[in-house]
This record gives structure tokens, C-alpha cells and sequence, in this order.
């Protein structure tokens, strides 16, 4: 197979792929050492053929390959496409549309949570792929034979998984569950982080608006610094450290140093003031317009409560043979298990169908669950 390395050969390849209702669509990256992932290698199939393009190549342009994505007559199919969707947007402002995620139908039809796709290629198909280059460096030249059969195989195994995965949601009508799920897939907001949202991300939960207010600031603070400078956040500032700040809010460079979970000499550096600034603008602001903070579960049979929920999520995800993480979270769970009427997708669609009513049940006394045969059943109460 010959590399495509130039935009006429793109072009006519994107247009012979675009003559197909279904294609298969890979990418190889590298984000190790950047803020924005670094695109080496794109991989496309069709029912007819399969394609390597090298989107490293001087002087290659890859609007062809873009504006495929967008085509709405082909179906694109990936496998976790998060990432390969995040690359896209981020180079083209192109959201790839429409799209099918074999993982997200994997785990509707109860392959398991966030099956990695080798796993799933043998389980489907029998065939064991070739993991060899999964960790390789795509972004050296030249790519190798090996290379090439990896990234080729890869699109061409999941034209297979795609058809039986699609076979068995239509028989079990299950198509439209993974229909909803491309919604969010593919929606702008979830790859648009703006800095102000970078908090988001944290996983820290602040109790005083106080901290919030300053985590907010120095989150964006580093989102931009990440975002300008094109490297990883935590080679701004790790995680704990921004926790750490918000919840000391130091306004001085001193007190800064004092914190551990700041690299030693980080205040003397052009950064320390950035952040005693950001710090600054956190305490000025207006603590009563901040997002809501999450209030502790007054209900001291909380925890049981979500316990119980658990039992039953995996009730339900093995009677019905669907990845319980699919259903629902565990955040989802202390949700409903505080309020019957949480704003959280287990309460929504086809999942409240499924699990939703049924913890509601539960929560109310409604439903009990036992154990008949070695197994956990939901029984009904008047």
C-alpha cells in the first residue's frame, strides 16, 4: 500500500471514500508534550478500500480529509472517537457528522465498560489484533511496513465490528440508545473549553465560595498559560497544586511558597505573580453569583442509600446486558439517591426506562430487592 503524502492523492481519495454510505476513521496522535494533540497519521476504509495518509507530509493540505468528516451522506465510524473528534475540531472547526462509536454501542449491547478495541475486535470477530505499535511514535518519518499494516488494520477490523455491532442494536432496537449518545458526541460544547470553564475539569469538590471563587480564576489562569504555550497543564501547574491554592488563596508570593504541592521556586518565577494576581480576582468576586455548591447529604442513610442503587444498577445492567456505567454514574446515583427529581440522564430516555424508575421504586420503598437462586431480584411492594 502506498502512503498518501500528497493533497491531490487525498482529494481523490476522499472522494472516492465519499461515494460509500459507511466509512472507518482512525487517527494516530501524540499529545504527551502539548496542549492541543498532535495529528500523524490519518486512516479511512471503506467497504471497497483502505487508505493511510500521512498528515505530516510537506506541503500536505487536509481539507479534503475535513471536509469528508462533514459530509452528512457518509456515516462515520470510530472507535472511542472522542479524541479523533477533539483533533478535528481543534484543526478544522469541523464536528464530524454523522458519526457511530463502536465503544458506545459496545457498551449498550453489554460488552463491557469502555471496552479497549482490540478486545472487542476478538470478541467480535475472533481475530486477535496486532498491539505492537499502539504505543509507537507516530510522528517519526519514515513510517514503517509494520507501521502501515497496524494503522490499516485498525480501520479495516472495524468495518467488521461495525457491522455486527450495528446488526445486533437493530435486532435488539437498541439504535436509537446509541443514537442520543452521538448527540452529545458530537455537540460543539463538549470540545469547546473555554478557560473560564476549566475548573470543570478538577476533580475536587470546594465547599466555601471563597475557594470556588479562587479555583475558578487560577484554573483559567493556567488553562490559558497551557493553551498559549501548546504544552500539558500539568507542566503549567499540576492538579493538586491548583487545589491547594484555592483552598489557602495565598495573596502573597511568601505564602505561595509555603504550599507543598508547589514546585520549589515556582515564586520567584513570572508565574508566581500571575497566580497571586488570579488569586486576587477570585477574592474579588461577587461570591453570589458563582455556580451553586454541591451541599452536603444531610440524609445520614445517604450512603446506604447509594449502595442499594448500586446493587440494583448492576441488576439491571446484567438482566438486560448493557455496561452499567452506560446506565448510570456513581455521581448520578448520590444524585437520585438525594433528590427524586436530580437533573441527571439516568432520570431521562430510554435509561429512567431501563434503571430510573426502578431506583425511584427502591428509594420509596416500592420496590425490595432479594436474592432467589443466587441471583438479585427487584420484588414488588404494595
Amino acid at each position: 500500500m502506498d502512503l498518501i503524502t500528497t493533497t491531490a492523492d487525498l482529494a481523490a481519495a476522499c472522494s472516492r471514500l465519499a461515494k460509500h454510505p459507511v466509512i472507518t476513521v482512525d487517527t494516530e496522535f501524540l499529545r504527551e508534550t502539548t496542549y492541543y494533540p498532535l495529528l500523524c497519521v490519518v486512516q479511512m476504509a471503506s467497504a471497497e478500500e483502505a487508505v493511510v495518509i500521512d498528515a505530516l507530509a510537506e506541503g500536505i493540505d487536509l481539507k479534503p480529509f475535513f471536509e469528508l468528516m462533514g459530509n452528512e451522506g457518509v456515516l462515520k465510524v470510530f472507535h472511542a472517537a472522542r479524541q479523533d473528534i477533539e483533533i478535528i475540531w481543534h484543526q478544522a472547526g469541523i464536528i464530524p457528522h454523522p458519526v457511530f462509536d463502536t465503544q458506545v454501542a459496545a457498551m449498550v449491547l453489554g460488552y463491557g465498560d469502555s471496552i479497549a478495541y482490540d478486545v472487542l475486535v476478538e470478541k467480535v470477530t475472533g481475530h486477535r489484533p496486532d498491539k505492537t505499535h499502539r504505543f509507537t511514535d507516530w510522528s517519526r518519518r519514515p513510517l514503517t511496513k509494520e507501521q502501515m499494516h497496524y494503522a490499516v488494520s485498525d480501520v479495516t477490523h472495524l468495518r467488521d465490528v461495525f457491522a455486527a455491532l450495528d446488526a445486533d442494536l437493530k435486532k435488539r432496537r437498541r439504535s436509537e440508545w446509541v443514537s442520543i449518545e452521538m448527540e452529545v458526541l458530537t455537540s460543539p460544547r463538549t470540545y469547546d473549553f473555554h478557560p473560564e470553564r476549566a475548573w470543570e475539569r478538577l476533580k475536587t469538590r470546594v465547599r466555601k465560595p471563597k475557594d470556588l471563587a479562587v479555583l475558578m480564576e487560577v484554573a483559567a489562569w493556567r488553562e490559558q498559560e497551557a493553551q498559549s504555550r501548546d504544552v500539558p497543564r500539568g507542566r503549567v501547574l499540576r492538579d493538586e497544586a491548583v487545589t491547594d491554592i484555592a483552598t489557602h488563596a495565598p495573596t502573597t508570593l511568601e505564602k505561595l511558597a509555603h504550599l507543598r504541592s508547589v514546585p520549589k521556586g515556582f515564586e520567584k518565577s513570572k508565574w508566581g505573580a500571575d497566580i497571586i494576581a488570579a488569586v486576587e480576582r477570585g477574592l474579588a468576586r461577587d461570591f453570589t453569583k458563582l455556580p451553586k455548591l454541591e451541599k452536603p447529604r444531610n440524609n445520614s442513610n445517604g450512603a446506604a442509600i447509594v449502595e442499594l442503587l448500586k446493587v440494583l444498577l448492576r441488576m439491571t445492567a446484567e438482566r438486560h446486558a448493557v455496561a452499567s456505567k452506560v446506565i448510570a454514574t456513581v455521581d448520578d446515583l448520590e444524585e437520585i439517591a438525594a433528590d427524586d427529581e436530580a437533573d441527571v440522564p439516568a432520570l431521562r430516555g430510554w435509561r429512567r426506562e431501563l434503571f430510573g424508575d426502578a431506583a425511584l421504586k427502591l428509594k420509596r420503598g416500592e420496590l425490595a430487592l432479594a436474592i432467589e437462586k443466587g441471583r438479585v431480584i427487584g420484588v414488588q411492594r404494595a
